[in-house]
C-alpha cells in the first residue's frame, strides 16, 4: 500500500512513517516545503502526482495559546480546517482513503463521563478546537472512506512536548506546581503510529478515540509519574487551573475518551501510559 504522510517533521508523522516502512509498506513523508496544505493547488500537484491508495493527515497547528492571537486566527483556521479540506477534496478525487487526526478539544471538556467517539455534541472552547473541529466536518462531509481518530495529551521523540518540559524544568527547581483538574490519558505516538497503521490496513471506517490505557489521570499525577520514573526529587505542587493560570486559551477540564469501539472493531488498544513512559524514557536517554 501506498501512504502519503502530512506532517513528517512531527512527533506523529515522523512514527507513522517509520512504522508504515517497517511493515513493507510504501510511505511519502511530507511536510510544508513538499506540500503547503494550506495552498490548494500544491496539494492538488503533490497528492495527484503520489497518487497513494491512503493518506494519513497528522500535519496540524498545535500552538493552542498561539491561536489565540487575533493575527493568527486565520493562519490557524487556514491549516487546521482549509489546509483538511484541501486534502479531502483530492482523495475525493482520486477515490483514496483518508485518516484525520483530531483531538478532544472539539468537545466543551465539561462533566467527567468520558466522551464517546460518534458523539456530536461539539462545543469547542477555543480557537484550536474549533479549527480541528471544521477540519473533522470537512472530512466527514466529503468523504465516505474516511477515519477521524481523536487523541490527547500526545508525546514523541520527534519535537517538544509535556515529558520533555517537565525533564527541562525539573532540572532547575526543586519544586514545580502542575494543575490536578485537567482530567485525560497520554499518547505516546509510537504506540499510536502501531494501531492508525493496523486501521489504515481497513475499510472500518468512521470515528474512534485513541490514547494509551491506564486510566484516566490529571497532568499533577503525569508529572509525578515522569519524576519518579526519571528518577528526580522534584517535588510537585498539585494547583487548580484558576490558581495556575497563565493560559491564554481555555482548557477542558475533561479529555477523558473514550475508547471501547476499538475494541468492539477488533483493534489492539494502546499499552499502558505507565509503561509507554517507561520506554520513551529510556528512547530519549533518561
Amino acid at each position: 500500500m501506498k501512504v502519503l504522510v502530512t506532517g513528517v517533521k512531527g512527533q506523529l508523522g515522523y512514527d507513522v512513517v517509520n512504522e508504515l516502512t517497517k511493515r513493507g509498506h510504501t510511505a511519502i513523508g511530507v511536510d510544508i516545503d513538499e506540500m503547503d496544505i494550506t495552498d490548494k493547488h500544491s496539494v492538488q500537484i503533490v497528492i495527484e502526482k503520489t497518487k497513494p491508495d491512503s493518506v494519513i493527515h497528522c500535519a496540524a497547528w498545535t500552538a493552542v495559546d498561539l491561536a489565540e492571537d487575533e493575527n493568527k486566527i486565520s493562519l490557524v483556521r487556514a491549516v487546521n480546517t482549509d489546509g483538511t479540506r484541501n486534502i479531502a477534496e483530492i482523495c475525493k478525487k482520486l477515490n483514496c482513503k483518508m485518516m484525520y487526526i483530531s483531538t478532544d478539544y472539539v468537545f466543551n471538556g465539561q462533566g467527567t463521563e468520558p466522551w464517546e467517539p460518534d458523539c456530536k455534541d461539539y462545543e469547542p472552547l477555543n480557537v484550536y478546537g474549533q479549527t480541528k473541529l471544521g477540519g473533522e466536518l470537512a472530512v466527514a462531509n466529503l468523504l465516505e472512506k474516511y477515519f477521524i481518530v481523536r487523541i490527547a495529551w500526545v508525546f514523541g521523540v520527534n519535537g517538544n512536548n509535556f515529558i520533555k518540559t517537565m525533564l527541562n524544568v525539573g532540572k532547575k527547581y526543586d519544586e514545580l506546581t502542575v494543575v490536578n483538574d485537567q482530567i485525560g490519558t497520554p499518547t505516546y505516538t509510537f504506540d499510536l503510529a502501531r494501531l492508525l497503521v493496523d486501521m489504515i490496513e481497513t475499510k472500518k471506517y468512521g470515528y474512534y478515540h485513541a490514547t494509551n490505557e491506564g486510566g484516566y489521570i490529571s497532568w499533577y499525577d503525569f508529572a509525578c509519574e515522569i519524576f519518579k520514573q526519571a528518577g528526580y526529587n522534584t517535588k510537585v505542587k498539585p494547583v487548580t487551573t484558576e490558581e495556575y493560570g497563565l493560559s491564554k486559551a481555555k482548557r477542558p477540564f475533561n479529555s477523558r475518551l473514550d475508547k471501547s469501539k476499538l475494541i468492539e472493531n477488533g483493534f489492539k488498544p494502546l499499552p499502558t501510559w505507565q509503561d509507554a513512559l517507561s520506554r520513551y524514557l529510556k528512547e530519549i536517554n533518561y
